[in-house]
């Protein structure tokens, strides 16, 4: 089990390999179909498992590495610019386009996918699920447009990821983290309603 353990990519495989065998229980043992209900969960959980990427690496950000970066001594610093920034950076925005693209296929395989995008004013804002999860929907696209237009490009700048800055201004690269980290405490507060709309549209509305 260590051996596992001490490799990320052998216990995901590991992870993996369980879920497979829970999916295989389903099929044989509970006489579960692979019909279009199945394919609403399985994009729902790939939903679910790329937001829990997403948001666990947005707080990681602003409930720990932010605060922190103050008190670490400037010659430990560019271990974290270097190294651990672009790697958080990297899962971060594409836990960010995982989340969404499911999102948007799941609800296309719900068949509310009109409704909720509109806020529920196609159907004359008869589904109050729907309204409560458009909003979520809205605020998960908007911080989505924050990582991947505004967030990464300047974050990209301020710590020169991949040297394609390798000239920049003090002043600018100054700049440029003042505005990723705008945006990304911008994100943090957003990820908080869009949670309780997500979350209200299946627990008190029930719409699927």
């Amino acid at each position: 089990m260590a051996g596992i353990l001490s490799n990320l990519k052998s216990t995901v495989i590991a992870g993996s390999i369980l879920a497979l065998i829970m999916l295989l229980l389903y099929a044989t043992v509970w006489g579960g179909a692979l019909d279009a209900g199945f394919w609403r969960f399985l994009f729902r959980w790939l939903h679910v498992l790329s937001g829990v990427m997403w948001i666990g690496l947005l707080w990681y950000f602003n409930f720990v590495q932010i605060p922190t970066m103050p008190s670490i001594p400037d010659d430990q610093k560019p271990a974290i610019g270097k190294h651990i920034a672009p790697n958080a950076l990297f899962w971060f925005r594409w836990g960010a386009m995982g989340t969404i693209a499911t999102g948007l296929i799941l609800a296309v395989l719900n068949n509310y996918f009109v409704s909720v995008i509109t806020l529920g004013a196609s159907n004359g804002f008869a589904v109050p699920g729907h309204t409560a999860l458009g909003i979520g929907m809205w605020f998960g696209i908007i911080m989505w447009f924050n990582v991947w237009f505004i967030i990464w490009p300047n974050q990209q700048k301020a710590l020169n990821i991949d040297n394609k800055y390798p000239d920049l201004p003090a002043d600018d690269k100054a700049k440029s983290a003042r505005t990723a980290m705008l945006f990304s405490r911008t994100n943090t507060l957003l990820s908080i309603p869009m949670l309780f709309a997500m979350v209200s549209a299946q627990g008190l509305f029930r719409i699927s």
